[in-house]
């Protein structure tokens, strides 16, 4: 297998045959036909065959069993505390950096904040040389399963194929300084619990599990000859294998809920509203009914957790707030009253930096191409609207089906200079989605502060060379700028 931070020679030749088409990301696009075709493809296959090099490897990721070499790069074992010196600091608040800092780590969390010139007393030191230390980056928004794979490559691959390529893509995501991931949407418990056991390496996942949708909805990827279903017409591919759930009812919604939540979820997904590249569902829809958004919300709080929703338009807004939902997912098109119910009831804007540039979808037809500037135009509202009516806000890139953009993954990140300040950006990616996280209350698998640099938190540190009081320039380009990184107190890459 070539090197985790290389692509697979397979990919490299699809990317070289299909360099006419363009996967760029945009706004979501989960609800493509494509997307249904994959996921018959990889999860029909995947029960059927070993994938992970022999028996010995698939039961480690499916059985508990650990395989005798993980896949990919180990981190670099520390036997006892790491003292980092002279650095300055950026806690994850959004305050100005401290200078001349030194942080003491130790069994995974953070022991201490000390002067930067402290003296080592028993713990292996480096210096940092005045660089800036930040915590790890988190993205609310992402796919783990489905970013880093094109959809012509997930149509045509063996199953094993994908899912290898998977594992490899979350070590990428690991290495641009991304250590914490909530996940909305699509298989990613195995994946999750590989990274978890250190099989392979990866950020930490929140998994929502299948995205739950009404018929017809942004997560029916049913084609026209399944529909209408009967009263013993099986589940879909997708629906067997866990990419969707679709519910009609309170009591199928409540089910499929209780389903995710079985399974793992530490957070459950509801398609409230059409998409930009959809099929069925136009981008004006309103999906789910108050009382049936109403039966997730009351299971995912009966088990601690929250529940969230793909939405664009006021109308669905308002529905999945009433009915008590906790995130909004998108909400580009949101109007003033419903911006200020979002901030009255406390919920948190997940916003994806939806700009129709050089980052977008490329639609061939006017109809698609007219919701995304719809969408884009959107976007900037959104941001002014969240900050004049200060609704907590997420930042997340929802990256789709596309592995030439997921190295930009931090170029969506820096693109929010445009409507904040640098540290304000930062502030969001790290101790703000970490507030985000947390609602998933008991069932948060990762126990501890995320996102902030103080005694307790968890070890997830970046140190960069860039001076994020003046710009982000730095994460154009994390292989050279980010110098060091490490999670839960394991370095994975120190070229200090």
């Amino acid at each position: 297998m070539p090197p985790a931070n290389h692509p697979a020679p397979q990919l490299a030749h699809s990317a070289h045959s299909l360099q006419s088409l363009n996967h760029a990301q945009g706004a979501c696009c989960c609800g493509s036909p494509l997307l249904q075709r994959f996921h018959d493809r990889m999860m029909a296959e995947i029960s059927r065959r070993h994938f992970l090099g022999g028996t010995a490897a698939v039961m480690a990721l499916f059985a508990g069993v650990r395989a005798p070499e993980a896949i990919g790069a180990r981190p670099r074992g520390q036997d006892g505390p790491l003292l980092l010196t002279h650095l300055r600091l950026f806690d994850g608040s959004g305050t100005p950096l401290r200078e001349n800092v030194a942080i003491r780590v130790e069994d995974g969390r953070i022991q201490a904040i000390l002067p930067g010139d402290a003296e080592a007393e028993g713990a292996e030191l480096i210096d940092c040389g005045g660089r800036v230390l930040m915590p790890g980056l988190i993205d609310a928004h992402w796919h783990t399963t489905l970013a880093g794979i094109t959809q012509v490559a997930a149509m045509t691959a063996d199953a094993g194929y994908v899912h290898l390529l998977a594992a490899s893509e979350a070590e990428r995501t690991l290495m641009r300084g991304v250590t914490s991931v909530r996940d909305v949407g699509g298989p990613a418990f195995a994946l999750k619990r590989a990274i978890d056991e250190g099989i392979v390496a990866g950020p930490r996942i929140f998994p929502a599990g299948a995205m739950i949708s009404q018929t017809s909805g942004h997560g029916d990827f049913r084609l026209r000859h399944e529909v209408p279903r009967g009263a013993t017409t099986p589940l879909s591919e997708q629906e067997r294998q866990g990419v969707a759930a679709i519910a009609d009812g309170e009591a199928e919604v409540l089910r499929r809920t209780r389903e995710q939540l079985m399974l793992g979820a530490t957070q459950i997904k509801l398609m409230a509203g059409g998409g930009v590249a959809s099929t069925y569902d136009p981008l004006d829809s309103t999906q789910f009914t108050e009382r049936e958004l109403r039966a997730a919300v009351e299971a995912a709080e009966d088990w601690g957790t929250y529940a969230m929703v793909h939405v664009y338009t006021p109308r669905g807004i308002q529905r999945a707030l009433r009915a008590g939902v906790r995130s909004i997912e998108h909400g580009q098109l949101a109007d003033e009253e419903s911006v200020r119910m979002m901030a009255g009831e406390g919920a948190w804007w997940s916003l994806q930096p939806f700009l129709q540039d050089e980052d977008s979808n490329v639609y061939p037809d006017a109809a698609r191409r007219e919701a995304q500037r719809q969408v884009a135009e959107g976007t900037v509202r959104a941001y002014e609207m969240a900050q004049r009516f200060d609704v907590k806000t997420a930042w997340g890139t929802d990256i789709l089906f596309n592995p030439q953009n997921t190295p930009n993954q931090l170029r969506h990140l820096a693109k929010l200079t445009r409507f904040y300040d640098p540290l304000t950006v930062l502030a969001m990616a790290t101790g703000r989605n970490a507030e985000l996280l947390s609602l998933s209350g008991p069932r948060n698998p990762y126990p501890g502060t995320l996102g902030r640099i103080e005694p307790g938190a968890l070890a997830d540190l970046l140190v960069v060379d860039g001076d994020p009081s003046q710009n982000l320039d730095f994460l154009a380009d994390p292989e050279r700028h980010l110098r060091l990184i490490m999670k839960g107190g394991r370095l994975h890459k120190d070229s200090l």
